[in-house]
């Protein structure tokens, strides 16, 4: 293992712990996948906070107030359905209690995407 290579596997790590997000370019050198910085994202409780009110698999003290975060396939015709839900929900259902993620800027539209790249890649788990 190179310096930099032990280097950016530390600081890899030490994102994904400490759940802060890390930029697209630097998470596609390092090898790290969109998926886990989706997860990072969704998880982290200053960023997507998703768990605040979804349940998701591995995820600690999940909400109940919205819908499992599962096959989420099932629910939306394509990814940009689902982006555009979580930018502004309030534009399908008016009366939603949804944050309006995107147009707050609550997240970029880079972390909307990782997150979306996450949530689309969850599956029940089929006994």
């Amino acid at each position: 293992m190179t310096w930099r290579t032990g280097t950016m596997t530390a600081i890899t790590l030490i994102a994904i712990l400490s759940m802060e997000t890390i930029p697209r370019s630097w998470a596609a050198e390092s090898g790290l996948s969109v998926q886990i910085q989706g997860k990072t994202l969704a998880f982290s409780r200053q960023k997507g906070n998703c768990l605040s009110c979804h349940a998701i698999d591995g995820g600690e003290l999940s909400g109940n107030i919205g819908p499992a975060l599962v096959d989420l396939q099932l629910r939306y015709e394509d990814k940009a359905a689902l982006r555009a839900q979580i930018w502004d929900a309030s534009s399908a259902k008016p009366d939603t209690i949804m944050p309006p993620y995107g147009n707050h800027r609550i997240l970029t539209g880079d972390e909307i995407d990782t997150i979306v790249e996450y949530i689309w890649s969850l599956h029940e788990q089929r006994r």
